[in-house]
């Protein structure tokens, strides 16, 4: 489960009040009466707010789950080529017999359907010579390769003998459209900054000046527009967070 997202809703609440109070100014300036602008732009408020939320939402979602797939699939390959062979291929044999094939567990060998299948998961992409290695071991007897990556003389030498191959997409697939990722991995857990580390990285220095101009721009519109309360108020914040960023913050490690 997704945590809150503050910048989704940050950027629908933007997006909202702009909306809003265009829409309140302009009708009030066009002389439309109190009640009316007040309705109108609360209406435009709630429907562009609940627009951006939604469209935003659904962009995000489809980002987050492929980033995280991604990591998924990151994991495993790492997961696989750490782990000792004999785990590698239960579960392998665990994920095609989920898919209702015929499985039998050899010395170094899978026997899917009765083909061999043969995992070498590595760090690197499998090198020509490694495939070569197979190649005068199994001979004329087919057999499919399972792998993280191949190099291109190595998918190349594999093509020419038409000895099939499954790399990491395929077998990552392989273990999601099963249901049977194998739990825990090693190494799966990607460590996460925690929000004290994050909030101390906000609170340096140097960030103070950020703040600073940020503020004094705000209070120099406000000299400029009709309605100068927002930007006095946004611009005196700013002004107040850089110097307690100034005069609290840390000093950059």
């Amino acid at each position: 489960m997704r945590k809150f997202d503050l910048p989704l809703v940050a950027d629908a609440v933007f997006y909202a009040l702009a909306a809003g109070v265009l829409s309140f100014c302009l009708m009030r300036i066009a002389d439309v009466s109190l009640p009316v602008s007040a309705a109108v732009s609360l209406l435009l408020l709630l429907a562009a707010g609940g627009t951006v939320f939604l469209l935003t939402k659904r962009s995000r979602d489809r980002v987050f789950l492929t980033r995280r797939q991604a990591e998924e699939r990151a994991a495993l390959m790492l997961h696989l080529a750490l782990e000792r062979r004999e785990r590698t291929s239960a579960a392998l044999a665990a994920a095609f017999r989920a898919e209702g094939k015929a499985v039998r567990q050899a010395e170094d060998e899978l026997l899917v359907d009765d083909m061999p299948y043969l995992a070498r998961f590595t760090m690197q992409p499998l090198s020509a010579d490694e495939a070569a290695a197979l190649l005068r071991e199994y001979g004329k007897q087919p057999f499919v390769l399972l792998c993280n990556a191949l190099t291109p003389e190595c998918e190349r030498l594999l093509a020419a003998f038409g000895r099939k191959t499954l790399r990491g997409d395929e077998v990552y697939e392989l273990f999601a459209r099963t249901q049977t990722l194998p739990s825990p991995l090693i190494c799966g857990e990607i460590p996460r900054k925690p929000f004290k580390t994050r909030l101390r990285a906000a609170f340096r220095k140097t960030n103070a000046r950020p703040f600073l101009v940020s503020g004094v721009l705000l209070l120099l519109m406000s000299l400029f527009t009709f309605f100068p309360v927002y930007y006095l108020i946004a611009g005196a914040a700013l002004v107040l967070v850089s110097l307690a960023v100034r005069l609290f913050g840390h000093s950059a490690a």
